[in-house]
């Protein structure tokens, strides 16, 4: 294994302990995010509040949708720490630091050391996966289990006398993804092997896989939920899930808008930022080499960035790059896409990063790429710039409409670390240009975490309305939201909440002889208080954040949810 020198390999396991900080500061600090994070915090909650592990259910229905494994990761942890938004965020920044430590040994194993620190620190400091780390759930664990999947096939197929040891692991891994998420969990690693084993003409090697004992192993963790299902439900549940959450997804328009077979490209580009231009430039490398093998073929020629053969006929880098196309192009064909879907694709795509970066980073004298390897720096460094710029404009302290607290500090990071970048890249001194990249990211992630979302919370009007709902609403009263997605209240509240979408359901309600309490937009109220046909009050009146770009640059007063009721309070009557 190449080592990196102990001065650069100091510097950059600084660096990643200073990265891995911010995913555990202040897990508590902010509410739930609605609608993913909801979910997984309330339907452990109600497990536990029920006794009922087996049945998983949200506002108290059941719901069947997912496998199991991630509410009772949550709910192990409420039993060790108490219900809390912290809790169930620790488990998510536990689940991202084992993606972080998975995105080092891979790199590590298909590179050297100094690239497996550089793919953690990649993974680290990527603004958008911190922030998926505290508010998304299954996504991040179904990626961390695919992650340790790879992980553990790379390495087995170094055929050392561990190999039995890493496909069992691998195995594990696979039936816990399963129970997370279902079958994606098996089957695309599966379409990678396949891919992987087919290129390096090893399709035999399917025999050394311990496939039987594998399906045992998988078998083993999966089935007794399900046969527990099945005895008690019978199919019902089990087909609506394979069938309606799974195929039903892949193959139908599901909701959500048309995004056509190349939405994943920004996607990658944005989630990766700015790592990602590495990554663009790595594929890139690979293609012009083997555009200029088949033009003139040279004996022995190998790739340092994708293609280099190890010992035998093991190719790692080979492994990561069917990992990232094959899991990128999967959801690109299908009808419905969600950004989140390819986050299993990130340890890889990140050692890909991390292999590049250590193989240019410490070069000063030109060698093949290193130009485009300055190029792509100054152009990270530019890109840096301009978003510091941006967020110091838009969400600055002099910012009327949507001043945040930290932002300013947040660009100001941006816009130094993007500078030092440009100029110690056109110096040639690449290792210092990504180290100031990654601190201005670190920068930038510490003070997210701590001035920024705390503040975010003057534009999430769930917890303080629920304040509200708590001391006026009688246990009889209907409560709940229309057409303003807020499924946390049942978090908050304790309680079923309504969910409705439809004038006519709303109506309904407030003509029921119950009291209501219910959060609608403002747009939405003004267009229905005339026809509703009951005298109603606004209780209450919040700013929710406009997330749309161009209302963002416009600077549009930002829009307003209010709690209304038919009963009177201190309420202004509407």
């Amino acid at each position: 294994m190449k080592i990196a020198p102990a001065r650069n390999s100091l510097v950059l396991m600084t660096l990643l302990l200073l990265a891995a900080v911010p995913f555990f500061l202040r897990l508590g600090a902010s509410s739930l995010w609605d609608s993913n994070e909801a979910f997984y915090a309330e339907t452990p909650r109600e497990m536990m509040e029920a006794g009922d592990y087996l049945n998983p259910s949200f506002n108290y229905r059941p719901r069947f949708n997912k496998p199991p494994l991630s509410y009772w990761i949550v709910a192990g942890f409420y039993h060790a720490l108490g219900v809390s938004e912290s809790s169930e965020r620790l488990a998510i920044a536990l689940g991202a630091l084992v993606m972080i430590w998975a995105a080092f040994r891979l790199g590590q194993a298909a590179y050297s050391f100094e690239a497996g620190l550089l793919s953690a620190l990649a993974l680290s400091t990527t603004p958008r996966f911190l922030m998926f780390s505290r508010r998304i759930f299954i996504d991040v664990y179904i990626a961390m289990f695919m992650g340790l999947i790879l992980l553990f096939f790379m390495l087995a197929e170094r055929r050392d006398r561990r190999r039995r040891l890493y496909l069992i692991l691998m195995y594990v891994a696979a039936g816990l993804g399963v129970l997370t998420k279902g079958p994606v969990a098996v089957a695309l690693p599966a379409l990678v092997f396949l891919a992987y084993l087919i290129s390096t003409r090893r399709l035999k090697a399917l025999r050394e896989m311990m496939l039987p004992a594998g399906a045992i192993i998988v078998a083993a963790i999966v089935l007794p939920w399900y046969v527990a299902i099945y005895f008690e439900h019978g199919w019902q549940h089990i087909t609506a899930f394979i069938l309606k959450d799974n195929i039903s997804r892949y193959t139908e328009p599901v909701w959500g808008p048309s995004r056509g077979p190349f939405f994943y490209v920004p996607v990658i580009l944005g989630d990766l930022f700015p790592w990602s231009l590495f990554l663009a430039l790595a594929l890139a490398l690979w293609l012009a080499k083997k555009i200029r093998a088949k033009a003139l073929p040279i004996m022995g020629e190998s790739d340092p960035v994708i293609d280099a053969r190890a010992p035998g006929d093991f190719r790692p880098r080979l492994l990561l790059a069917l990992w990232l196309v094959v899991i990128v192009a999967f959801f690109s064909l299908s009808r419905s896409k969600e950004d989140l879907y390819i986050l299993p694709a990130y340890p890889a795509a990140t050692a890909i990063i991390g292999g590049l970066l250590a193989r240019f980073s410490a070069r000063t004298n030109a060698a093949r790429g290193g130009p485009a390897f300055s190029a792509t720096a100054v152009a990270c460094g530019l890109l840096l710039v301009l978003a510091g710029a941006l967020v110091f404009h838009v969400f600055g302290g002099g910012a009327p409409v949507y001043a945040i607290k930290g932002a300013s500090w947040v660009g100001g990071f941006a816009l130094m670390g993007g500078l030092l970048c440009v100029g110690l890249a056109l110096a040639r001194k690449r290792f210092a240009a990504v180290v100031c990249v990654a601190l201005s990211l670190i920068g930038a992630n510490w003070t997210f975490t701590l001035a920024a979302l705390p503040d975010f919370e003057r534009y999430k009007p769930v917890p303080e309305a629920c304040e509200l709902i708590r001391a006026k609403a009688s246990p009889e009263a209907l409560v709940g939201y229309y057409r303003f997605a807020s499924p946390s209240m049942v978090f908050y509240l304790r309680r079923p909440v309504f969910e409705y979408y439809r004038p006519e359901q709303l109506e309904e309600a407030l003509r029921s002889g119950k009291d209501v309490y219910c959060l609608i937009s403002l747009q939405d109220y003004e267009s229905l208080r005339e026809s509703l046909g009951v005298t109603t009050y606004v209780l209450a009146s919040y700013p929710v954040f406009q997330v749309k770009l161009k209302g963002i640059l416009d600077r549009t007063a930002l829009p307003q949810v209010v709690l209304i009721s038919n009963t009177d309070g201190a309420a202004i009557l509407r």
